[in-house]
């Protein structure tokens, strides 16, 4: 798949506040299961993303380090709330307000995660943005992307630390 090629058109993709968007992947990030509106929001058939790595539908616009806190969160079998910028197959664009999980077996061993997506507010994208778009300048002044991860979380923290919330309250404070 040549994702790598694919840029965006600034045009987003419709879907009603009603439905829910989910999929699961193991524990590599590689989607086991996505459902219809999965499918036909991300212009991807079920052949083409059973097995493909879940940031098949990463926008360049959503700042790395929130996926970096969504990672930890889960793999310490927490579960986490965030606003995500997705991209389809074909450019277009679609926020989501995710519900992420660890899916544990009966010795509370993480064997995979479930992520239920919701159309969210356009008043809480219009909040979340600036957020984004700071850290993701950050991410960018360095060279070296593991760096400006590194220093997206750093942004990132500093900002919630101002407003003396953590990012599930933050989330939820939008």
């Amino acid at each position: 798949m040549a994702r790598a090629n694919i840029l965006p058109t600034g045009v987003e993709c419709p879907y009603g506040p009603e439905e829910l968007i989910v999929s699961k992947t193991n524990l590599k990030g590689r989607i086991t299961y996505a459902n219809d509106v999965f499918l036909r929001l991300a212009r991807y058939s079920a052949a083409e993303v059973i097995g493909a790595p879940h940031n098949l539908i990463r926008h360049p616009d959503m700042p790395r380090s929130i996926f970096k806190l969504l990672w930890e969160s889960i793999q310490a079998k927490k579960e986490i709330f965030a606003y995500v910028l997705n991209m389809a197959k074909n450019g277009d664009h679609y926020w989501v307000f995710a519900h992420v999980t660890p899916t544990l077996d009966s010795k509370r061993n993480v064997t995979g995660f479930h992520s239920n997506r919701r159309k969210p507010d356009p008043v809480q994208i219009d909040r979340v943005k600036p957020l984004y778009a700071q850290i993701l300048a950050e991410e960018k002044r360095h060279d070296s992307r593991k760096d400006g991860m590194l220093r997206g979380v750093e942004c990132l923290s500093d900002v919630l630390k101002s407003k003396g919330v953590d990012y599930d309250e933050f989330v939820f404070s939008l």
